[in-house]
């Protein structure tokens, strides 16, 4: 009787280590994909400090925002209102530790001077867990 109670107790106190491991890659998707669609909104805000504080510093996406913002003051120069559109979907995490990769479509609209230029593409995006933070590199 006793080795009942034992497996049933071991097999409780194991259930309930495999369910924690769950939930924490359920949480870190889930922060991966907040992260970049708060790097997407703040692109779309122009928020351009914002969009570089979800990047690592010198990465290939820290420099990507930084184009992107030079490119969008040089348009601010000869157009009053320059607007962006960027939205991303289908968004698949594959987590390897303290590194992700999440494929996805993105989808880019900018208006300037009354005229439009846009486009779509599948995408693979890197991420690296700095502390408790992902961030795209």
């Amino acid at each position: 009787m006793r080795s009942k109670y034992f497996l049933v107790t071991l097999f409780l106190i194991l259930a309930i280590f495999l369910t924690g491991c769950g939930i924490t890659v359920v949480n870190d998707e889930a922060k991966i994909k907040s992260v970049i669609q708060d790097w997407r909104l703040a692109i779309n805000a122009q928020s351009w400090n914002e969009a570089l504080s979800y990047c690592v510093y010198g990465s290939e996406a820290y420099y990507f925002v930084y184009q992107l913002r030079d490119d969008i003051n040089n348009l601010n120069q000869y157009c009053s209102v320059v607007t962006i559109n960027f939205s991303i979907t289908d968004m698949q995490v594959s987590i390897y530790g303290n590194y992700a990769e999440v494929s996805c479509y993105g989808y880019f609209l900018i208006t300037a001077c009354g005229d439009a230029e846009g486009g779509s593409w599948y995408a693979v995006n890197y991420l690296q867990k700095i502390g408790n933070n992902w961030k795209l590199y």
